[in-house]
């Protein structure tokens, strides 16, 4: 006698969509890039810069960076940002300057919800170009392949904010659910298939 074998259904799993915002932050101009991914694949959302040259006061600045970085989680919603460390240099004022704009970047993020991870310029140039020596001209070359964007931007600090999103998402970062790792969506999924539809 025949045991006849029935086929297990297969269940597809609709891809994820995430939406990453990356931040360049700084006090006279203060870039941003914002993507959304599904899978693997990547669509440039939105880019830009914030002058902020016109404010004296680097008090006013500040709450024009917090501002701004709260209005670009409300209109994206995005479930991660990435944002750029400071880099190391001489000057300790203006150290302190840009210190405080990241601080105040990672604050208003984490106040509305959003996951923040840092990485250093080094990291993120590696992470686009391979060379963590690259310019900021070969990194925007670099996205501008990868986003599919024709037209530079003016400042190089919009390609750097997107070049922070980029890096994040080719790390395949962990994403913390009830706070339990998981290296990421996929392995979500497949911890928890009773709560995935």
């Amino acid at each position: 006698m025949k045991i006849r074998e029935s086929a297990m259904p297969v269940v597809k799993v609709p891809a994820v969509t995430r939406t990453i915002i990356g931040i360049d932050p700084g006090t006279i101009v203060m870039g941003y890039g914002i993507i959304e991914v599904t899978g693997q694949k990547m669509t440039l959302v939105s880019m830009g810069v914030v002058q902020l040259s016109k404010y004296e006061d680097h008090l006013d600045r500040l709450r024009v960076i917090s501002e701004k970085v709260k209005g670009l989680i409300e209109q994206y919603k995005p479930d991660s940002c990435a944002i750029e460390a400071p880099f190391f240099g001489k000057n300790v004022q203006s150290m302190l300057k840009l210190g405080r704009a990241q601080g105040v970047c990672i604050a208003t993020a984490l106040i509305q919800g959003v996951l923040v991870t840092e990485y250093s310029p080094k990291k993120i140039k590696q992470s686009i170009t391979g060379n963590g020596n690259s310019s900021k001209e070969q990194v925007a070359a670099m996205l501008q392949q990868l986003c599919k964007f024709e037209i530079q931007p003016k400042f190089l600090d919009a390609t750097d904010g997107l070049a922070a999103a980029v890096c994040h998402h080719f790390q395949g970062n962990t994403t913390v659910v009830g706070g339990k790792k998981f290296s990421g969506w996929g392995d979500f999924v497949k911890n928890n298939e009773k709560r995935v539809k």
